[in-house]
C-alpha cells in the first residue's frame, strides 16, 4: 500500500510518498481502507519530534474515515463494508496517513450517512479533544461562561459548538475576520486577541486552552473562584501552573484526548443531527501531504485540513 513517511525528523520535506506491507487486523482489529485522514496540530508537531511518538521511520495521522475491508478475531461491532471514522489511539496508534490502516475496533463508530468522508475524517481527534475537555472534564452547564482559546482553529471550532450544544455562554478569542465565523458557528462573544485583553472580560467559569505557555497563565485572571482550566498543551505548561491555579480556587485539567468510543458516539450523533460540522479550510490527495503540512505550520488554518485517498 501507498503511505506518507519519514525516516528524518524535520520540515515538510521529510515527509515521502513509499510503498509498505499492508498491515492485518489482529484480534478485536479491524482493518479500514482509509478515504479521508484529517491533519492537526499534533501532526505537524510530531514530524519534528515535538511529540509523544519517538520511532521511525513514522507513518502520521490518527483521524480516519473509510471502509472496513477486513476484520480481526472476535471483532462483533463492524462488518466488511461498513463505513466508520474515529481517531487512532493516541499518541502510540499512529498511522492513518495511507491507504489502509489498522484500529482497535471499538475506536470506531458507524460514519453518519448524510456526512461524506472529508467530513467525517476532519472531524474524530479535534472533537474528542473538545468533548473530553468540557464534558468529561469541565462537566459544562447550560449558562455557564465558558471561553475557547484559538476558537476558529480545529479543536476550537468544534469546541465552540458543543459548548454551545451544552447551554452555555460561549467566548471566542480569534483574529477580527474570523469572527463571523464563530458566530455563525454559536459564539455569543468574539475577542480580538490582536487588539483585546481577554482577561478584561467578565469572569468566566471555563477555560478551554489550546495555546499554553503564557496564555494558560493568564487565563487564570479570568476564571471566578471555583473556575476550571482545562489545558490540552501539555509539553508548554508553565511549571508552576498547578500551583497558581489551586491558590486561585480553580481547578486545573491537563488534558491528553484518548480513543473513546462512547465519546465518539456522542459525536456521531450530533454530526448526524446537522448540530456539528467541521470547518474545511483545504484537502489535498495522500501524495501531497507535505502540501498540508506546510498549511499548518503557518499557525494560521481555520478549521480542518484533510487528506484524501481515492478508492
Amino acid at each position: 500500500m501507498k503511505a506518507i513517511s519519514q525516516n528524518v525528523y524535520g520540515g515538510p520535506e521529510v515527509l515521502r510518498e513509499v510503498e509498505i506491507d499492508r498491515p492485518t487486523p489482529g484480534p478485536s482489529e479491524v482493518l479500514v481502507r482509509v478515504r479521508a485522514a484529517g491533519m492537526n496540530p499534533t501532526d505537524w508537531k510530531h514530524r519534528r519530534f515535538e511529540g509523544l511518538v519517538g520511532r521511525l521511520p513514522m507513518v502520521l495521522g490518527w483521524d480516519v474515515s473509510g471502509v472496513v475491508e477486513a476484520v480481526g478475531m472476535g471483532v462483533t461491532i463492524h462488518q466488511v463494508g461498513d463505513e466508520v471514522f474515529g481517531m487512532l489511539p493516541y499518541p502510540h496508534g499512529v498511522g492513518s496517513f495511507a491507504e489502509f490502516v489498522v484500529a482497535p475496533a471499538r475506536a470506531l463508530v458507524r460514519k453518519p450517512e448524510n456526512v461524506d468522508h472529508v467530513q467525517a475524517g476532519a472531524i474524530p481527534l479535534a472533537a474528542l479533544t473538545a468533548w473530553q475537555s468540557l464534558v468529561d472534564a469541565a462537566q459544562v452547564q447550560p449558562g455557564q461562561r465558558v471561553l475557547i482559546h484559538a476558537a476558529a482553529g480545529g479543536v476550537g471550532h468544534l469546541a465552540v459548538q458543543i459548548a454551545k450544544e451544552r447551554g452555555a455562554h460561549v467566548i471566542g478569542t480569534a483574529s477580527a475576520p474570523k469572527h463571523a465565523l464563530l458566530r455563525e458557528l454559536g459564539a455569543d462573544e468574539a475577542v480580538d486577541y490582536r487588539t483585546q485583553d481577554f482577561t478584561e472580560l467578565a469572569p468566566v467559569d471555563v477555560v478551554l486552552d489550546t495555546m499554553g505557555g503564557e496564555t494558560a497563565t493568564r487565563s487564570l485572571d479570568v476564571l471566578r473562584p471555583g473556575g476550571q482550566l482545562v489545558t490540552i498543551v501539555l509539553t508548554s505548561l508553565p511549571a508552576d501552573l498547578p500551583e497558581q491555579a489551586a491558590a486561585r480556587g480553580v481547578k486545573l485539567h491537563p488534558l491528553l484526548v484518548e480513543a473513546d468510543q462512547q465519546g465518539m458516539g456522542a459525536i456521531r450523533d450530533l454530526v448526524a443531527a446537522g448540530r456539528l460540522r467541521a470547518v474545511i479550510e483545504a484537502t489535498f490527495p495522500l501524495a501531497e501531504a507535505a502540501k498540508g503540512h506546510e498549511l499548518g505550520d503557518t499557525g494560521h488554518v481555520t478549521g480542518k485540513v484533510v487528506l484524501t485517498v481515492p478508492e
